[in-house]
């Protein structure tokens, strides 16, 4: 029988052992949560989740953003998953928004400042959801934005957008040609208002609650207009 989550714990999977002891220094002298465990694969640190279950693990983006998202997509389907932060550099816009979609609660830069890396944590330990970036504005332009004016097959594409589907998934789950999923789009960006596809995206995000708890949480993102292409 699995053991139950450590509640103030930490697990680190990170390839620089310096990175690693100065996390563990950081926990130390701000009353945790406490590095119980540090692993160099993503491997061995799957299998660390498994028989320590802390309540929180930290993962370096150097694995490749890929392996990252398949891993962060392995570790959310166990059976007392712990909240996962990415870490790392360089980290693009497009990979913080694919990492939430693919189930971490924070994203951050390793040349954050050590006090946005506490509340990054202690966000994330606490149930929230943190990103260095700003979104806020994003979020708050997607919320305002109606539907209303939407067409029953425009709503059908926004929806399968909202869920991290790509043009040609949607157009095959909908039985339709990839280039009328980008007609759709174009009519959907053009009466919501919403700036592209990552826009969609962060309105599926903030409809599952995914989105950062408060205004204090968010940092320096602003997404450009990515267009109807897929």
């Amino acid at each position: 029988m699995r053991e139950p989550i450590l509640a103030n714990t930490l697990a680190v999977c990170d390839a620089e052992p310096i990175a690693v002891e100065g996390l563990r220094w950081l926990m130390d002298s701000n009353g945790g949560p406490r590095v119980i465990a540090a692993d160099t694969t993503l491997q061995n640190a799957a299998n660390t989740i498994r028989r320590l279950n802390p309540a929180l693990v930290v993962v370096d983006r150097c694995f490749g953003a890929h392996a990252v998202m398949d891993w962060l997509r392995l570790i959310r389907a166990e059976p007392s998953a712990p909240f996962a932060i990415v870490w790392g550099m360089p980290i693009s816009e497009a990979e913080a928004l694919r990492f939430i979609q693919a189930g971490a609660s924070g994203v951050i830069h390793k040349t954050a400042s050590l006090a946005d890396l506490l509340t990054c944590i202690r966000t994330v330990h606490g149930g929230g959801t943190w990103m260095e970036f700003n979104l806020l504005h994003e979020l708050d332009a997607v919320a305002r934005s109606g539907r209303s004016a939407l067409t029953t097959r425009e709503l059908q594409v926004m929806q399968l957008v909202e869920r991290g589907m790509k043009n040609k998934e949607s157009a095959d789950s909908l039985g339709i040609q990839t280039g009328t999923v980008k007609i759709h789009l174009k009519h959907i960006f053009e009466k919501t208002g919403v700036r592209g596809r990552y826009g969609l995206a962060l309105r599926g995000l903030k409809g599952k609650g995914a989105a950062a708890t408060a205004a204090e949480t968010v940092r320096n993102l602003s997404f450009a207009n990515q267009g109807a292409a897929g």
